[in-house]
């Protein structure tokens, strides 16, 4: 069985981000083989945050029917909502982990999911959190956790 890999916004970004050229083709790495594994998840808190970041705050920003498209294309990872239960888990995370309240949510929707890993970049490579853990897609290749492609 395939496991599931939360991606948190920053990997969704720089794999669109031409100036990163050595963060860029290994995020779009990344992405690709969680399409083609059909493995990834994120939560409707990364896709605001991806839009946002692509149609307003990128200098230039991009053009936003071309960040809805991008960000469209994601709702097929069946995004986890921020509801009472990702709330509750967060602030769990939050009492545990100490961590900024964005990173809370980020680890709660992940472990609402399901899913056995974060891919970040913003959170600490190979840190477990709840039975989560973090792996940085700069220092790891995706065979590394999903074995190679069939």
């Amino acid at each position: 069985m395939t496991v599931s890999i939360f991606v948190d916004t920053t990997i969704l970004l720089y794999a669109r981000d031409a100036s990163e050229p050595e963060k860029q083709p290994l995020a779009a790495a990344w992405l690709e083989a969680l399409w083609d594994r059909q493995c990834g998840r994120l939560s409707f808190q990364v896709l605001e945050e991806c839009y946002t970041r692509l149609a307003r705050k990128t200098a230039p920003a991009m053009d936003r029917h071309e960040a809805r498209r991008y960000v469209a294309s994601f709702l097929a990872w069946r995004p986890v909502p921020v509801d009472g239960q990702v709330i509750e888990t967060a602030w769990a995370v939050e009492d545990r982990f100490s961590l900024p309240w964005a990173d809370c949510l980020i680890v709660a929707a992940a472990q609402v999911a399901g899913s056995a890993y974060i891919l970040s970049e913003a959170l600490p490579h190979w840190q477990d959190f709840g039975g989560v853990k973090v792996a940085s897609p700069f220092r790891l290749r995706a065979e590394a956790l999903l074995g190679p492609a069939s």
